[in-house]
């Protein structure tokens, strides 16, 4: 038996899960995942439909099957025996390595070029802002094209370095050649105790990063600067040097040599890569360059001047003072331009680069006429190497800000 100080219920009515603020915004989430669930299954659905209308299946064996085609850049061991596998990974190789020497000389670039971009000297100034809205309003294809021309027909091609009416000669030494095919330089060869040096290498690196967390916390607490460049790079090729002379040089080097109509021997780096390297490089960098201003322009001038009244010069004003508050602001934006340098990689086929996107996504799926899942792969590989760059510049944006109490 209820009493009138008992609180009263209301009965469960199907209008409230439209009008009632309580259901409502569940009822949405669940009709727009219907929904979403739908357009996906009827989009497989219809696929399915269509490939057996073609006589298709939906598989991923053809990765097994014989792939038939050379490759000209391969990392890795291939042969026209080789699978489509091995050329798909042959080509992700290739994509990968030109995607992580573009970032390094972008950022080079754009870091240098925003700098000098804010410098008082009119000539320099306007001579960076010359090459940054150039490189940011022409399409980066048409800088890969420019590129690939200008090194084509601006540099000698090997017969000029032959005979006594050569008209080029090789660098350093006879070691170099620089030609309209690509550069031509020696080769390592790996002897008997060249593990020990790789090690000491390795190791070398290991305490360059220590000692430049133990030059900042120095710095940090009792204001002396290092000569930090210096002993970083003593620490880099002193104990290198050593190591390989008392184990009795096991590593060597095989230099290129002009023989027929070409260079044989050697390091061959081929013209396709430099040119695509450099382009989205140069391209990229304008980019960051305009990141890099915003940045600086971002912090307050009244820390300049602070520095520059306790004396500290304006390089070491830059480099301790200004970049180090600025990198907040320019972060964020930079990990979208490593992705779209990492993603204009894609045009690589236009200089005959072979790429993942020329292999799997062109050559493989020509004969194999597995559109569907070559483009899937590729999708998906682009997808994960895009995470992976964004996960690891999230993680040091994270290092870079400011703790809070």
């Amino acid at each position: 038996m209820t009493t009138t100080t008992d609180p009263q219920t209301d009965s469960f009515h199907l209008s409230q899960l439209l009008y009632d603020s309580r259901y409502r915004s569940m009822t949405i989430q669940v009709v727009a995942l219907i929904g979403f669930v739908s357009l996906v299954a009827w989009l497989v659905s219809n696929t399915i439909v269509n490939l057996e209308a073609l006589g298709k299946n939906f598989s991923f064996g053809f990765l097994g099957q014989r792939s038939g085609y050379d490759i000209n850049q391969r990392l890795i061991s291939y042969s026209s025996d080789s699978n489509h596998f091995t050329a798909a990974a042959v080509g992700l190789l290739n994509t990968l390595l030109v995607a992580f020497l573009g970032c390094i000389l972008a950022t080079v670039i754009g870091v240098t070029a925003g700098v000098l971009r804010l410098s008082r000297n009119w000539i320099t100034a306007k001579i960076m802002t010359v090459y940054i809205e150039s490189f940011r309003n022409i399409p980066v294809l048409l800088w890969i094209l420019a590129f690939n021309a200008v090194m084509t027909e601006g540099f000698p091609s090997p017969r000029d370095f032959k005979g006594d009416n050569a008209t080029a000669s090789m660098l350093f030494n006879d070691s170099v050649a620089v030609t309209n095919r690509g550069i031509f330089a020696p080769l390592p060869i790996w002897e008997n105790g060249y593990q020990i040096v790789v090690i000491v290498f390795l190791l070398s690196i290991a305490a360059i990063w220590a000692f430049g967390r133990y030059a900042k916390k120095r710095q940090e607490l009792t204001g002396d600067i290092l000569p930090v460049f210096w002993i970083k790079l003593a620490i880099l090729v002193l104990p290198v040097l050593i190591a390989y002379f008392v184990l009795g040089r096991p590593i060597g080097l095989e230099y290129p040599e002009l023989k027929g109509f070409g260079f044989k021997g050697g390091l061959n780096i081929r013209r396709s890569l430099i040119v695509l390297w450099l382009a989205l490089s140069f391209y990229t960098g304008a980019f960051i360059a305009e990141n890099v201003r915003a940045g600086i322009l971002a912090i307050s001038k009244g820390q300049s001047e602070a520095a520059h009244a306790l004396g500290i010069n304006p390089k070491n004003t830059m480099s301790l003072v200004v970049l180090p508050q600025a990198l907040r602001v320019i972060i964020p934006p930079l990990i979208s331009q490593y992705l779209n340098l990492t993603k204009n990689s894609s045009l690589a086929i236009a200089v005959g680069y072979m790429d993942v996107r020329s292999t799997l996504g062109g050559i493989t799926l020509n004969q194999t006429g597995r559109e569907l899942e070559c483009m899937l792969l590729l999708m998906g590989i682009y997808l994960l190497i895009s995470l992976a760059i964004s996960g690891a510049m999230n993680v040091y944006n994270k290092s870079t800000q400011l703790a809070e109490r």
